[in-house]
């Protein structure tokens, strides 16, 4: 039988890596530039960290979870999205008592959801984010959507559209709650099954729905913002005005809101034109109940989450993997060890080097050279040792000469790097 990977799970292969590296190297640079610190949290999570922050009722949690029987310490998941996580972290490492406020935190991780498949997304994907716990101004907001912003425009990633909402508080959001049931209540048999579940418990999560029915239903649905209790819509009237100082565009979406249930106040998506149905590439916002809802204290925090292979298929950049500079070719046996002696000498200088590892013809060895892309190739045999020299081919330009077998990485490392 021949092995193959799980549908949904795919190899990133050597090619694809140099990109990666990229993206990571990149945003860490970024990150730390705004004051956010890596934190890695453990793959899995204990299934009450997600049914409870990200809600029962939530896709994740009902249907897209690996949760795995644990008897004894109880079931676990695989993380299938990074705040719960990291709230989780701050809280039980009592991270608020011992550094700054806001704690500013970034991963970048895998994450796991069962979920069907399609261009573009998987079982097994990644994502760079970043949390900023403690403080509930709209000033940290304004601050990670400018700094999410700059991040794009590093990777030159174009037709982005900056969409903004405010999903409201616990004070102002019931009495909103109660309308919009009583509107969507004469077209509750329209509605898809999901929806029609979510009625009850967060109609909501009914605005967010991606079926043209459901679209078409709440199209003219009562909206949030003319809901407001008095602090959101200060909060909101600040959150736009800091957007302003740094430079942001934004355009109103009344109707966006985030599809987990920790949310409130803030939320923020950005869509590009060049990504189709499937538009976001990254959403947001903010969370000032999800550490109580998971046993800690009150912490306010803002968030933010962006798939890396999303972001990549927009990227128009192919980066190859670093070449190899250098290449042994070995004329017999007994210049085996000294070439080895001397990959060693090479390496340990900062210049890349291979060698054939086994017998091969020179004609061989010279054509391995030619499909590793080297610079220059060594030619080390028997000769050339009793000599004290090697012989340095410049397989750009087909040209040779003898170096001092002593003068070797010198003269090397000058021509590798200039």
């Amino acid at each position: 039988m021949k092995i193959q990977s799980f549908r949904g799970f795919r190899d990133i292969l050597p090619d694809e890596v140099a990109l990666w590296h990229t993206v990571e190297a990149e945003t860490r640079e970024l990150f730390g530039l705004y004051g956010y610190s890596e934190i890695r949290t453990p793959v899995l999570e204990k299934v009450e960290l997600f049914s409870r922050s990200v809600g029962e009722d939530t896709d994740i949690v009902q249907k897209e979870m690996y949760v795995i029987e644990n008897k004894r310490e109880g079931n676990m998941a695989l993380r299938p999205e990074g705040t719960a996580a990291v709230v989780r972290a701050y809280n039980e490492h009592n991270l608020a008592a011992s550094r700054p406020v806001p704690e500013k935190l970034y991963y970048i991780l895998p994450m796991f959801r069962h979920e069907r498949p399609q261009a573009g997304r998987f079982r097994q994907f990644h994502q760079l984010g970043a949390e900023a716990l403690g403080i509930d101004s709209p000033a940290i907001d304004a601050e990670m959507i400018a700094m999410v912003a700059n991040l794009l425009k590093k990777f030159n990633v174009s037709n982005i559209e900056i969409q903004l909402n405010s999903v409201g508080c616990k004070a102002c959001r019931p009495a909103y709650r109660e309308k919009l049931k009583a509107y969507l209540a004469a077209s509750y048999n329209d509605l898809c099954q999901d929806c029609q579940n979510r009625f009850e418990r967060n109609p909501m999560r009914i605005l967010d729905c991606k079926q043209e029915g459901c679209q078409r239903i709440v199209a003219a649905a009562p909206v949030m913002i003319d809901h407001y209790c008095q602090d959101c819509h200060i909060h909101f009237s600040e959150l736009q005005e800091y957007l302003g100082i740094w430079g942001i565009e934004f355009r109103m979406n009344p109707r966006m809101v985030r599809g987990l249930d920790y949310y409130v106040r803030t939320a923020f998506e950005f869509v590009s034109s060049s990504l189709g149905a499937q538009s976001a590439i990254l959403g947001g916002g903010r969370y000032d109940g999800l550490s109580e809802d998971i046993g800690g204290p009150h912490v306010p925090g803002v968030g933010f989450a962006m798939g890396i292979e999303r972001l990549i298929s927009l990227l128009q950049v192919e980066l190859p993997p670093k070449p190899i500079d250098v290449f042994i070719a070995i004329l017999g046996a007994a210049a085996r060890k000294p070439a080895i002696a001397l990959q060693r000498d090479l390496r340990q200088a900062g210049i890349r080097t291979e060698l054939e590892y086994q017998e091969k013809s020179l004609k061989s060895q010279m054509k391995k050279a030619g499909k590793l892309g080297v610079t220059y190739t060594i030619l080390l045999g028997e000769d050339e040792l009793e000599k004290g020299i090697a012989v340095v081919r410049d397989m750009v330009e087909s040209s040779q000469q003898e170096v001092a077998i002593p003068q070797l990485v010198e003269t090397l490392l000058h021509r590798v790097r200039g």
